[in-house]
Formats: structure tokens, C-alpha cells, sequence
């Protein structure tokens, strides 16, 4: 293994103008920098084209502007193994799961520190909006100061020593000035679109790419009060509170007004709709949650009050957590939930402070 250096930082590196500022910003700080472009998944478009080759090459030019050096490392196995695997059998089990959140603590966190390590480095830095704080000898993990921006919730399952090593210098800033400080350096990456979809899957048709990892399962989608006005591609390509997509149209005696997913009957394999947004089936106040993460590595006094967030850019809602006889909590809300989905994940805040998370298993 590389002898360590207390100056040497290796950033993972994506293709987009958040991590090549990112890089930028640490070098005009006197460290000494690489980049890392991490290759976790092997695909190609319809037309033959790797998924990951125009990043590659938008870090590759980065890297020669910044004078640093790039590296590259392949993932794939590990992503596969430790997210991919988890991403299908959630589905397959009519659940709806987060990925990106796993992909942190297996990947991003874990596999590309290892290997940030063999090559002499004593921390890794990413373009995530948050921050990072040590408090009482303990590192705490903070929204990004943009709060349109920040990427704390899916940071939830990082642990002490990932935080001990690792830097968000973008955590402080907006993205708009992100955006200017990499065309004032004539970063190529300057007025790069931000990547959507997946994570390291990019953006996709996602029924079409899930049914090449999950056959369709048709059955019928139906009301409320049972009636059958629709088929289905296999209720695992569905969510709740999901509108687009579901094909249906014209339904005799019923108004206009769209339709949204209230309920997955896995067993039945239906998909239950009803014409109303804020339908009754749609609303919770609580949840039980499991495989909770605390990022201070200690649970706090129970029962607790902070906020939560149950999905990505909600605003945070009030809660009292609580501790079941199993090694799951409940959590219940001060006002009712929309759309609480198994599978995805439940991040705890107190104000600014990102306490960690875990997966949801079912709403009450």
C-alpha cells in the first residue's frame, strides 16, 4: 500500500461541474490533488455507446485544465453486488427503493475510499451539497448551505469514519455560483446539464430498463370499490402516488380528473387507483422503520422529537421517533404524510443537522 500523505486528497471525479469544482477548489487551496473516475456500471445505449464515455472524457479534459492527475478505477462488480442486487429484489418485492442511498455507503463511501487509500490518500472529496462539522469529537454532517441543492438526505447512511475522511467543498456554496466559478475557469463542465436517473445508471426509460432485469407480471388495475378498469405491466413498475404512466383513459361513469396509485396488492398482483390526489389510502402518520443508521454511532434518548424527511426535497415534518421491542422504530408525525413508500428511506434531522436514516417498512 502507498505511504499515506497528510496533503494528498483524491477527488471522485464524475464528468459533471459539481466534483470539478470541487477538485478546482482544493487544489487553489494548497492541496495536493487527484481525481478518481469510477467506473460502476457496464452498459451501453441502443446505438452501442458506453454510458460512461463522454463523463470520462469531460473529467479527462477537467483533469488536463486543473493539472492533475486522473485515475480510474472499475466498480462494477462491487456495485452490482452491494446495490444492484438490493435494487432488484426490493423491487421484485412490489417495494420502491432508493439506490443513490446505498450507493454512498457501499460505493462512493466505502469501495472508492479503499481504493482512494492504495493510491496515498488521507481523505476523499465529493461534489455533494453538505457540510461537515467536528463537534465534541464528533464529526457531524450538515445540509448544504443551498437548501435547493442539498444531498444530505443521501449522505443518511454514512458512518464516523467516512465523515472523519471525507470533504464537501461545495457544501457552502450555491449552485449558481458553482456554475460561474467553473466558467470564469473555463471548466468545459461549466454549463454541463446535471445527471438525473439512477445512480452511475444515469437517465433511462425506467420500466424499459428495469423489465430487462424483472419479466412482466400483467394484472388487472382496479378502483377503490374493485372494478377492473385497466391492465397492468407488473406492479412493481408502479409507485404510490404515481399518475404518469398508467394508460388509463376514458373509464365509463367516471369524471375526467387523472388517476393515481393508492394501493399495490402484491399478492393479487393488482394495482389500485382512485381520482384523487389526496385519496384517504394515500395518508399516514406514521411509519416503521428498520436498519437505522445513527451517524454519531449512539441512539439517541427515546422517545425523541426532531424532523424527518420520508422522500428527497420534502420539507422537513415534525416527528417523535420511538423504539420497538424489535430493533425497528416507529415514528409518528405531527401532521398526515402523503405517500409513504416502503422500501425508500427515512432521514432524521434536527434543524441543520442530519441524524441518519433507515428504510421504511410500513405505514400506520
Amino acid at each position: 500500500m502507498t505511504e499515506i500523505s497528510n496533503n494528498k486528497i483524491i477527488v471522485g471525479i464524475s464528468g459533471g461541474v459539481d466534483s470539478s469544482v470541487t477538485a478546482m477548489l482544493l487544489k487553489e487551496q494548497g492541496y495536493e490533488v487527484e481525481a478518481l473516475f469510477m467506473k460502476n456500471w457496464n452498459d451501453q445505449s441502443e446505438d452501442g455507446a458506453c454510458l460512461w464515455e463522454n463523463d470520462v472524457e469531460d473529467a479527462m479534459l477537467v483533469c488536463d485544465k486543473l493539472d492533475i492527475p486522473l485515475n480510474t478505477v472499475d466498480l462494477s462488480s462491487d456495485y452490482w453486488e452491494k446495490v444492484f442486487k438490493n435494487f432488484l429484489s426490493e423491487y421484485k418485492n412490489g417495494r420502491t427503493p432508493n439506490p443513490d442511498v446505498l450507493c454512498n455507503q457501499e460505493i462512493k463511501f466505502k469501495a472508492f475510499l479503499e481504493h482512494a487509500e492504495e493510491l496515498g490518500a488521507k481523505k476523499i472529496a465529493t461534489g455533494h451539497y453538505a457540510r461537515i462539522v467536528e463537534q465534541d469529537n464528533t464529526f457531524q454532517l450538515l445540509k448544504g448551505m443551498d437548501q435547493n441543492k442539498d444531498q444530505s438526505y443521501f449522505l443518511c447512511r454514512l458512518n464516523q469514519s467516512q465523515l472523519q475522511k471525507s470533504i464537501f467543498p461545495i457544501g457552502e456554496l450555491d449552485k449558481a455560483d458553482v456554475r460561474q466559478r467553473a466558467e470564469r475557469a473555463g471548466l468545459i463542465t461549466h454549463d454541463k446539464k446535471d445527471s438525473t436517473g439512477i445512480c452511475f445508471i444515469g437517465e433511462q426509460p425506467f420500466r424499459q430498463f428495469l423489465s430487462r432485469y424483472i419479466p412482466p407480471d400483467p394484472g388487472f388495475i382496479k378502483t377503490t370499490d374493485k372494478k377492473i378498469i385497466g391492465k397492468h405491466e407488473g406492479v412493481f413498475y408502479y409507485t404510490l402516488g404515481q399518475r404518469q404512466g398508467l394508460g388509463i383513459g376514458g373509464v365509463k361513469g367516471a369524471s375526467d380528473a387523472p388517476w393515481y396509485v393508492v394501493q399495490k396488492n402484491i399478492e393479487d398482483n393488482e394495482l389500485i387507483v382512485a381520482q384523487d390526489h389526496d385519496h384517504p389510502l394515500l395518508h399516514s402518520h406514521g411509519l416503521t422503520a428498520s436498519n437505522i443508521n445513527w451517524i454519531s454511532g449512539k441512539i439517541p434518548d427515546i422517545p425523541y422529537k426532531c424532523q424527518a424527511k420520508n422522500r428527497y426535497r420534502q420539507a422537513d415534518q415534525n416527528c417523535i421517533i420511538e423504539k420497538n421491542e424489535n430493533s425497528s422504530f416507529s415514528v409518528s408525525f405531527e401532521s398526515s404524510q402523503r405517500a409513504i413508500t416502503p422500501g425508500q428511506f427515512i432521514v432524521f434531522y434536527k434543524e441543520d443537522t442530519c441524524l441518519g436514516g433507515g428504510i421504511i417498512d410500513s405505514v400506520h
